[in-house]
């Protein structure tokens, strides 16, 4: 079978233009969910985020949002096999998406290549690139869709953090946590992973670092601690 199986469900991903990787699994593993009653997924994809918070917790109202058509498709019989049937989905740009209720965490894998090379293929460039959804969007929309105390948890390449953290900053949502994230300790991070809030609390910020495979090569133990309940060799 195609795609990537996990211990409890399988992601196809061949009419995706981001296909499952480590970027997903991390925050899928790493968002916190205490507290968390309805959780909205910003670019699901192939829904792979949205069916690990479900897997952590199923009781969980998540809803994915997704521009692409095929991809949105992909994650509908993505989640139709899986066994969570009812994670909602909705299809469209999330600039229009209105709800009556708030959330009460948002997470996202977002679009964030702002000066690299565009690509031919149109559908990897919505999902990879800020044009259909820059930063400033993104942040001004999901503070108006966070509850009062909710989180919004997204992954970032680090050399995207500075343009993000101003956008965050104009739609006043307050950076809480930070995970640098490095390959191995010989490297630089190439991601992190950040938790933010509305900016009405004061609140401290927790930085924390992971590094993902150990000098053997092999997986490192915070990693297959943090992963553990979805990868089937850990």
């Amino acid at each position: 079978m195609s795609g990537f199986t996990f211990k409890q469900f399988h992601i196809n991903h061949d009419k995706c233009a981001m296909k499952v990787g480590t970027d997903g699994i991390l925050l899928g593993a790493w968002a916190p969910l205490e507290g968390v009653n309805a959780a909205l997924d910003i670019g699901t994809g192939t829904g792979l985020i949205a069916l690990m918070l479900k897997q952590r917790a199923p009781s969980l109202v998540i809803t994915g949002v997704e521009i692409d058509n095929d991809a949105f498709l992909q994650a509908k019989e993505n989640i139709s096999a899986s066994p969570w049937q009812d994670l909602n989905l909705w299809q469209g740009d999330i600039k229009e998406f209105q709800v009556n209720t708030a959330f009460d965490l948002i997470v996202s894998n977002p679009p964030f290549f702002n000066d690299s090379l565009k690509s031919d293929n149109a559908q990897r460039m919505t999902a990879r690139h800020t044009d259909g959804l820059s930063f400033d969007s993104l942040c001004a929309k999901t503070a108006s869709l966070l509850s009062e105390r909710g989180r919004f948890c997204v992954v970032l390449p680090t050399t995207e953090l500075s343009r993000f953290e101003s956008a965050a900053n104009n739609a006043n949502l307050k950076i809480t946590k930070k995970l640098w994230v490095f390959t191995s300790k010989k490297k630089a991070a190439k991601r992190v992973l950040l938790c933010l809030a509305h900016n009405v609390e004061l609140q401290m910020l927790v930085e924390e670092e992971l590094v993902i495979h150990a000098e053997s090569g092999e997986y490192s133990t915070a990693y297959k601690q943090l992963c553990r309940d979805f990868y089937l060799n850990f």
